[in-house]
């Protein structure tokens, strides 16, 4: 099993934050898909299958019943909850929805690294493996 079979989907409203997700991940190994929205990651969802969504809270379309909705489409993927505007009320409620990590905007890529090697089902993954050599 090659790490290529960890797919990831990064939905975020924010093209610059989406494209240094997607270079940071894939250059580590991992297989990314990115949807700018909900209604994107729906249709992303329905082809790709991840294993892993990474979602903005305050995209269009976003927000916890988007979260919910992921449950029901993909009851195993597991979900990395990023927000520019968290606060201590959002991560209970994102722990509440079974959130396997919160991440608040600016995004550290090192906690990001961490949750995802947590999240994904491959412990294959060249990110896991590797050590920060990277930014």
């Amino acid at each position: 099993m090659e790490a290529q079979d960890c797919v990831i989907l990064v939905v975020d409203d924010d093209p610059a934050m989406r494209s240094l997700l997607h270079d940071v991940l894939c250059d580590r190994g991992c297989q990314v898909v990115e949807a700018a929205d909900a209604e994107e990651a729906r249709v992303q969802i329905r082809y790709q299958h991840p294993q892993v969504v990474i979602a903005d809270l305050n995209m269009p379309g976003g927000g916890f019943a988007f979260i919910r909705e992921l449950r029901v489409l993909v009851p195993s993927c597991r979900i990395i909850l990023i927000t520019a505007f968290g606060t201590a009320q959002t991560k209970v409620q994102a722990q509440e929805h079974g959130v396997a990590a919160y991440l608040e905007k600016p995004v550290r890529m090192a906690n990001l690294k961490a949750a995802v090697c947590q999240a994904c089902p491959l412990n294959q993954l060249l990110l896991c493996k590797q050590t920060d050599e990277h930014p």
